[in-house]
């Protein structure tokens, strides 16, 4: 419903509005408004807390390399769909419906079972799974070698729509998730 602004009132409807009430009306006295409190001075916490900080302390901090994961991400969408999918794949918003833990297997066994699985997805009409492919920490040399072997098996499947690495609390870089063409 759309809200309509007042008609304007007319000359003759002032003064007869005027006429009615008679002397049962009058104006107040104009009041100024209350003077409004000075805003505090902002205060630079984290600098105070640096500050304090023993010289080198922040350098010496032990961090996991594992958490840095800027470059290792996967993302694919395939030719003909909205680059809209992959954003919102990316972001979270479909819900995974299923998911396959690849740890530990060689490279014969898990592409054995990323097809099965991915067949039996979409034989029971989910269209959103994760794989849980690990971040290759172990490899050596090579490299992930399960993680290359996913990016490259889903890349090829005709049923699969897109796919990106995980959010960070699903797995982060160790894990993708898979958006799966629909019946």
């Amino acid at each position: 419903m759309k809200h309509r602004p007042p008609a304007p009132v007319s000359d003759d409807d002032a003064r007869l509005f005027r006429e009615a009430l008679g002397d049962q009306v009058r104006a107040f006295d104009p009041v100024e408004p209350t003077p409004s409190a000075p805003k505090p001075e902002p205060q630079a916490h984290m600098l105070e807390a640096d500050e304090a900080a023993v010289p080198g302390e922040l350098l010496d901090m032990a961090f996991d390399p594992s958490m840095l994961e800027v470059g290792e991400e996967l993302s694919y969408l395939r030719d003909g769909y909205p680059p809209k999918l992959l954003r919102q794949l990316k972001r979270g918003q479909y819900s995974i419906q299923d998911e396959i833990d690849l740890h530990q297997m060689n490279a014969a066994t898990a592409q054995a079972c990323i097809s099965d699985f991915l067949a039996e997805a979409k034989h029971n009409g989910i269209r959103c799974v994760r794989i849980v492919h690990g971040k290759g920490l172990r490899s050596r040399a090579a490299g992930p070698v399960l993680k290359v072997l996913t990016d490259r098996m889903l890349r090829r499947r005709d049923d699969v729509v897109a796919f990106a690495s995980a959010r960070p609390m699903q797995g982060g870089t160790g894990a993708v998730v898979v958006l799966l063409k629909g019946r």
